[in-house]
């Protein structure tokens, strides 16, 4: 079975491209983009939609001027990691707002955390009342971020095309 991706020709990778820089851009501009009229570029976009490439659309909000500049990264280890455990674990942390990524990963700890708030007073906070309550915590390391270099949602797409 070939991957879903090799039924991608170059003008899909080419919307995906543009729509990942620009989700505001008009089906008309898009169109013109890729050569192809508006219609078609509608049909295409709809397709992929259908086929979840394309999974929604966001704003990307300004952190900075939203109190939201402080971000911590934290590693946390369970006390085991049977499926109950983990399920109820992972539950719990789509909960929590302040948490934006949580991801499982393998070795020394079980899952990394990206959070964001307002700064070390709030983390302390979010540490103590919300990550030490979730279910099976057994440790935690916290990376407090002194700057961000990079920060991206975008896919590269460069090795897809056919």
């Amino acid at each position: 079975m070939q991957p879903p991706y090799l039924s991608l020709d170059r003008i899909d990778i080419r919307i995906l491209s543009l729509l990942q820089s620009d989700a505001k851009l008009s089906n008309i501009k898009l169109a013109e983009l890729v050569n192809l009229s508006p219609t078609a570029a509608l049909a295409r976009v709809q397709k992929l939609s259908k086929e979840g490439y394309i999974l929604g659309y966001e704003a990307r909000l300004n952190p900075n001027l939203l109190n939201n500049a402080f971000v911590v990264f934290v590693e946390i280890l369970l006390d085991k990691t049977t499926p109950n455990v983990l399920d109820e674990f992972s539950h719990a942390v789509r909960q929590i707002p302040e948490i934006i990524e949580c991801h499982m990963i393998s070795g020394g700890f079980d899952f990394v955390v990206k959070i964001r708030c307002a700064n070390m007073d709030e983390f302390r906070k979010i540490s103590g009342q919300i990550l030490w309550q979730l279910p099976g915590i057994k440790e935690t390391r916290s990376y407090p971020v002194m700057e961000v270099i990079k920060e991206s949602q975008q896919i590269h797409l460069g090795r897809v095309i056919n």
